[in-house]
């Protein structure tokens, strides 16, 4: 995994862009504003890495956010209090399958130490064949012992099974 600190410009420009713009565009669970916050670090963070510039475009993206070597990327961020490791899980959230992108690109922000940590990275026609469905309203365990119920149908994929970022 590569992990890198996030700029403290870069956390003001998102959050100053997601305090007056809702960027979720799903018929349902669009996340709220920190979740928003944290994908559009996400993504601007993933740009920075391949030299493109920072994005704050209004409207729908069209289900990616970047286009690179002529693929289209969907960049999936979680936030954490904790740095990521192997066996933890990346979700997609179903209600994105049939959206037009070609590759899934996870990252993990620990929030507590403002770092950012890229996973990995799947095909989505591979993701949705080898990753595990829940449907809304499933029982989800994590390793501390706490537990929560998905409040979207989404796939999981653990970091140890996803394409290494080069």
């Amino acid at each position: 995994m590569i992990k890198l600190p996030i700029p403290l410009e870069l956390k003001a420009l998102c959050w100053d862009y997601v305090k007056d713009n809702n960027i979720g565009n799903r018929f349902d669970f669009n996340g709220d504003v920190e979740q928003q916050y944290l994908g559009l670090v996400g993504e601007n963070m993933v740009r920075s890495y391949y030299n493109l510039p920072y994005s704050f475009s209004k409207g729908f993206d069209g289900g990616y956010d970047i286009i690179l070597n002529g693929h289209k990327i969907d960049v999936k961020t979680m936030g954490r209090n904790v740095d990521p490791k192997p066996h933890y899980v990346n979700n997609f959230v179903a209600y994105q399958k049939d959206l037009d992108c070609d590759i899934l690109y996870f990252t993990s922000i620990n929030k507590k130490s403002s770092m950012i940590s890229f996973c990995g990275w799947s095909w989505k026609s591979d993701f949705i064949f080898e990753a595990k469905y829940f449907e809304k309203g499933a029982t989800r365990y994590r390793d501390d012992g706490t537990e929560f119920k998905t409040l979207a149908p989404l796939y999981e994929i653990s970091n140890a099974n996803l394409n290494e970022i080069q």
